[in-house]
């Protein structure tokens, strides 16, 4: 059997769930790393020893530090994301729009204001000279994620008469506003220890959408 042949060969069954496990060792630890020290702070040396693994097999799976970061960034957004987003039922016929309304919000609220992803917002900015990209990473798979969905989650009800508007995309960014302006800039501005509690950011949210629905329910 020739060395070409050998190379070939595909990976073992075994030998791929070791890789991805690996893969997942070094993510977690470096999210840990990044968000405790920085991007400057943060050396592959660190992420190698946390996530048990030799630095050859760190830069065999990221090739770079910015590439480890830019993982992590998308990953964690995706993540956050699917949680808001992900198995959103439709609102049955007869359901009361409010509630419906007011439990995505706080879902929102909920998901987006937590530590981690605080973090993670505070350090892509303070990168954001740097990566330019991971900003527009973050905004796309975040805020413009959320406000896409909400769009069509918006035309859907108007069609069934339990919302009025000329424009879903600006109803939609009047909700997400209402809902995430003064709780986030708290957080992103005051620190993990300024996020509200889950009754307070559920009351936020039924107040947010009493508004909503005063200029856009149905009439």
């Amino acid at each position: 059997m020739t060395k070409a042949t050998i190379a070939e060969e595909p990976a073992s069954p075994d030998s791929s769930k070791r890789s991805s496990l690996k893969r997942q060792a070094i993510l977690a630890a470096a999210t840990e790393v990044f968000l405790k020290s920085g991007y400057l702070g943060t050396n592959m040396d660190e992420i190698a020893a946390l996530s048990e693994v030799s630095k050859q097999t760190v830069y065999k799976h990221f090739t770079s530090k910015e590439a480890l970061f830019v993982e992590i960034v998308s990953s964690m957004t995706d993540g956050a994301g699917d949680i808001v987003h992900n198995d959103v039922a439709e609102l049955d016929e007869g359901g009361d729009v409010a509630k419906y309304l007011t439990d995505y919000a706080y879902r929102q609220l909920s998901v987006v204001l937590t530590p981690r992803v605080m973090q993670l917002r505070r350090l892509v900015i303070g990168e954001v000279s740097r990566f330019p990209e991971l900003a527009k990473v973050l905004y796309e798979r975040g805020p413009q994620r959320a406000m896409g969905m909400l769009t069509v989650a918006f035309e859907r009800l108007a069609k069934r008469g339990l919302l009025s508007f000329d424009d879903a995309n600006v109803a939609a960014s009047h909700f997400n506003w209402l809902i995430m302006s003064a709780p986030l800039n708290q957080a992103m501005l005051l620190g993990d220890d300024a996020i509200p509690s889950a009754s307070e950011l559920r009351r936020h949210a039924a107040e947010g959408v009493r508004v909503f629905l005063a200029a856009y329910g149905k009439k």
